[in-house]
């Protein structure tokens, strides 16, 4: 019984393991006083980000960081914690996490880790503050465009001239 229980325990922590190393970002959060239908909001939110979010007992998920040697998360890994997980968008779980903190003082931001890198609550509000990738990539573009635009207009009017000085 007592081996099938450590065994088990071992499986949880090797799933959060492979979690966070496939993760692009991971936000710590303590949500402590939220309601049901709060937790129940928020998950929806992440989900709608593409954000995992999972509940796991501190020592598994302080074994699993431990193991991907990152151990400065320790202090912060004490009563109710969850972590919101993002695999594909470096900024998609600290920003749902702190848009929803906003309206929410219940959920307290403890920290997070970003391309292996750790967090404080403030890094983790202002990697939240950072336009989404599609927003940046439509920032370019305008950028872009209007640069050619500007290009093409410069060359119209070289053109005319070279054109006007040879009549």
């Amino acid at each position: 019984m007592n081996q099938n229980v450590l065994e088990q325990k071992k499986q949880v922590v090797n799933e959060i393991r492979e979690k966070l190393a496939r993760a692009q970002s991971v936000v710590l959060v303590d949500y402590r006083g939220l309601t049901v239908e709060h937790v129940t909001d928020l998950r929806n939110k992440y989900r709608a980000a593409g954000v995992e979010c999972k509940v796991y007992k501190n020592t598994l998920m302080r074994f699993a960081f431990n193991e991907l040697g990152i151990k400065e998360l320790d202090e912060h890994l004490n009563g109710p914690s969850a972590i919101a997980i993002s695999y594909d968008d470096i900024i998609a779980s600290a920003k749902v996490t702190n848009e929803f903190a906003k309206t929410n003082d219940k959920l307290k931001i403890k920290a997070g880790v970003a391309e292996g890198k750790i967090l404080d609550v403030n890094a983790v509000k202002a990697l939240a503050e950072i336009p989404s990738r599609d927003i940046l990539l439509g920032q370019l573009a305008g950028v872009l465009q209007a640069n050619i635009k500007n290009l093409a207009y410069m060359l119209s009017q070289v053109s005319e001239k070279q054109g006007g000085a040879a009549e």
